[in-house]
């Protein structure tokens, strides 16, 4: 895991990102707080693609930053509530799923994103490996900006989101993170939660598994190491920083008792709350317990 962090960091320094401000409307139906600002970014680089980010700055000119991921959604988000606290605020949406003018649908396989597909058929060459490359150099070029405090910055995110909070604060662990926050997290604990007769997001993996069981047997073993890569667990006894964990008791989606797997391996400052009732979805009590997290320890 230490070698595959490291090299993560590595190609996303290596990348030349270029990076342009877009002139495009960012107060509309889907997303925009006209009067907190913000602004499209337009990301690119030979090695690693093009991708999307919003960028919110904060309101004293000299901050922290944190970085919001998305879920598997690809949807972009504006996080008011955290410039308003005093914070950077830097969304990212790699591989160039979501735009300023939308999804673009022409990236889906079979009505969804295929990051995970990608990840498997790869053997992890690509889809996360990509997605968290491209997410890194994005990180890497915002922590070199003037009003952003460098040795201040975290992670957050739901459901996708959460679980590469949670890698990118392995990943970015020697380089000075602070903390990180997931809201009902995936990508943890695949060998419990992805079996035959699971549905919700982690179907993602166990069907494309039971079929190339059937067929190609001798794949198995190099698709499930590519999601061992992916999978929090395998970064537990990376996360130091402190941790914040949320799940719901009637999540099918995303289940509690793989979100509760994780915390009890974590080794560092770390919160779990589970939220009776709660299905799958961006929780409003997360974004609370996520600004206490982040005055505490950013």
């Amino acid at each position: 895991m230490d070698a595959w962090c490291g090299d993560i960091l590595r190609r996303a320094a290596k990348a030349r990102l270029q990076v342009t401000s877009l002139q495009e409307p960012i107060y509309d139906f889907k997303l925009g707080v006209l009067h907190t600002g913000g602004q499209y970014l337009r990301c690119r680089s030979k090695a690693l693609g093009e991708f999307y980010c919003f960028w919110q700055r904060c309101p004293s000119g000299h901050g922290a930053v944190l970085f919001h991921l998305p879920g598997y959604g690809a949807e972009m988000s504006a996080h008011p509530e955290l410039v308003a606290d005093g914070y950077n605020v830097l969304h990212i949406n790699p591989l160039g799923y979501a735009t300023p003018h939308g999804p673009d649908e022409s990236k889906q396989e079979e009505g969804t994103w295929p990051v995970m597909a990608e990840t498997l058929r790869s053997h992890g060459e690509h889809g996360y490996r990509d997605w968290l490359c491209q997410a890194a150099a994005a990180v890497l070029w915002a922590l070199r900006q003037d009003g952003v405090d460098g040795r201040r910055f975290a992670f957050f995110g739901t459901s996708q989101g959460g679980g590469t909070s949670l890698l990118l604060a392995s990943i970015f662990r020697d380089r000075g993170v602070r903390a990180s926050a997931a809201d009902v997290p995936f990508l943890i604990n695949f060998p419990a939660s992805a079996t035959a007769e699971v549905s919700g997001a982690y179907a993602l993996v166990s069907a494309p598994l039971a079929e190339v069981a059937r067929e190609r047997p001798r794949e198995v073993e190099a698709m499930w190491r590519a999601i061992g890569f992916v999978d929090a667990m395998s970064h537990a006894r990376r996360l130091t920083m402190p941790v914040l964990l949320t799940a719901g008791t009637e999540d099918e989606t995303c289940p509690a008792d793989s979100i509760r797997s994780l915390f009890e391996k974590l080794p560092g400052t770390r919160s779990y709350t589970e939220l009776s009732g709660q299905g799958h979805a961006y929780t409003m009590p997360f974004l609370h317990l996520a600004r206490a997290w982040f005055r505490i320890y950013v």
